[in-house]
């Protein structure tokens, strides 16, 4: 738009010096050539008196060279011959000077008693009809050289070529800051339109520049406004469906205590337990979570060994019931990702839980992390019958995975929850074969918010089979090393 602006500019610009500056160049040209046959008429007029007062050669010669003109032989004085006298002698015509003109020339003017200009060799001459005192017509003649007539102009036009150039180079100058004027509000609302749709919600734009992008500016942040304020109604309106579950929850949990003992009873006073927490979390993180703006804080991170070792701690004892192996890897240093703990923890139990829903008893599982410099690969891999359809799993609403039984669905909200995180850091959700024979759900979590470009998907690829290999070798030599059960 800028640049749009300034070519603008500068093809009007460019149109109206041209417009201006070609005739008024041609007028200057005019100008200097009457101005120098005016001097020419000046000059010839000065040997007007002394024709008409004698026709002597010696006078005549005295005169015109007495002139500047007639000095450097510029000025012609030609006489016609007078008529016959009485005893039938007659005078002869005199050409004084230097002749330019032709005769012929000469014989129009003499005879139409008009001035006229004729071009001659090296310039013009100006042909001016005299009266003598006998009644005949003299005709002066004035030698203007072309340099003369052109004297000036080659100037004049350098200075109109300069004044032109320097309007034009003003008016782009003029155009460009304009053009920044207007283009820079408009980039700032699109770099802030970009940054809405990608989450960042506190992003505004200075209502300035032009009206209309004034206005713009307005309606944009009025819309963000409304979006953080739809959004905390949702978020609001989360808090309270979650916490109409405390009363059931309650009922649920003073009638498991009225289990008695055993086993069964003691899982079924656990699940009660992690669902009451469940839902706290879920109360607490829709009251407290507030939109990302760009002056706040940092994003709120956490170690995701230490959240996949605690995890993997309480699904090892309900694999432990149901005979499966359990294999945890990667996890033996610090891993820091900018994802909320509870939101780890929800992916993870989200993966996990349809581990165990969908694979029959006895499937083993494994969970490996491996850190890539600019990101967290996480993989959670099993031994089942895997996923038909793994692009129909990653839609909201379908898993295209079914239970042990082999007609169970799922509503696939589990791996939609996983995609969200993933994304949320610029990161994606794959499903593959596994080295097990199952499942295999790679998360792809970006440290740096960027998305993964496709040479790095490719690196990811390349540790995907690095681990495999890893995995095989465990397998090879023992049941795996850090196995837990």
């Amino acid at each position: 738009m800028r640049w749009a602006l300034v070519k603008v500019c500068l093809a009007v610009t460019a149109m109206v010096v041209i417009a201006f500056a070609v005739p008024l160049g041609l007028v200057i040209r005019e100008m200097a050539s009457d101005r120098a046959f005016s001097d020419a008429e000046r000059q010839a007029g000065t040997i007007a008196p002394t024709l008409s007062i004698t026709t002597d050669r010696e006078e005549l010669t005295r005169a015109v060279l007495s002139t500047e003109p007639g000095d450097r032989g510029h000025l012609a004085v030609h006489v016609p011959a007078p008529g016959k006298a009485a005893d039938g002698t007659g005078g002869e015509a005199l050409d004084i000077g230097t002749r330019r003109a032709t005769p012929k020339d000469v014989e129009t003017v003499r005879k139409a008693g008009r001035a006229s200009i004729t071009e001659v060799a090296g310039g013009f001459a100006l042909l001016q009809p005299t009266a003598l005192s006998t009644g005949e017509i003299a005709v002066v003649e004035v030698f203007v050289p072309e340099g003369e007539v052109s004297h000036g102009v080659a100037t004049a036009w350098l200075m109109l070529a300069g004044v032109g150039v320097a309007l034009i180079v003003g008016s782009v100058a003029v155009a460009d800051r304009l053009g920044v004027r207007m283009v820079q509000p408009a980039q700032r609302l699109a770099g802030a339109a970009q940054d809405l749709g990608e989450g960042r919600l506190g992003t505004r734009v200075p209502e300035e520049g032009p009206t209309e992008l004034r206005s713009a500016a307005v309606a944009f942040n009025s819309m963000a406004d409304q979006v953080v304020q739809l959004l905390a109604n949702e978020r609001e309106l989360a808090a309270d469906l979650s916490h109409r579950l405390r009363t059931p929850l309650t009922v649920l949990r003073l009638n498991a205590a009225s289990l008695g003992e055993g086993p069964a009873a003691e899982q079924t006073r656990a699940a009660v337990q992690q669902l009451e927490h469940e839902v706290d979390t879920i109360i607490r993180t829709a009251r407290e979570q507030r939109p990302q703006t760009q002056g706040g804080q940092a994003e709120a991170g956490c170690d995701a060994s230490e959240v996949i070792r605690e995890r993997m701690g309480f699904w090892s004892a309900l694999a432990e019931d149901e005979g499966r192996e359990v294999r945890l890897a990667g996890v033996g240093r610090t891993v820091r990702i900018p994802v909320a703990r509870t939101e780890l923890a929800a992916a993870l139990d989200a993966l996990l839980g349809n581990v165990f829903r969908h694979t029959p008893e006895g499937t083993a599982f494994a969970v490996d992390v491996h850190h890539s410099g600019d990101a967290v690969i996480v993989l959670v891999s099993d031994a089942g019958p895997g996923i038909d359809d793994p692009k129909a799993a990653l839609a909201r609403g379908t898993s295209g995975r079914t239970g042990a039984s082999g007609s169970v669905g799922s509503t696939g909200l589990g791996l939609d929850i996983v995609r969200r995180v993933a994304e949320s850091t610029g990161g994606d959700l794959r499903i593959g074969r596994s080295v097990l024979g199952g499942t295999e759900v790679r998360i792809w979590i970006g440290l740096h918010g960027n998305r993964p470009e496709r040479g790095r998907r490719g690196h990811g690829r390349r540790v995907g089979r690095r681990i495999g290999w890893r995995r095989r070798k465990d397998a090879r030599t023992a049941t795996g090393p850090g196995a837990q059960h």
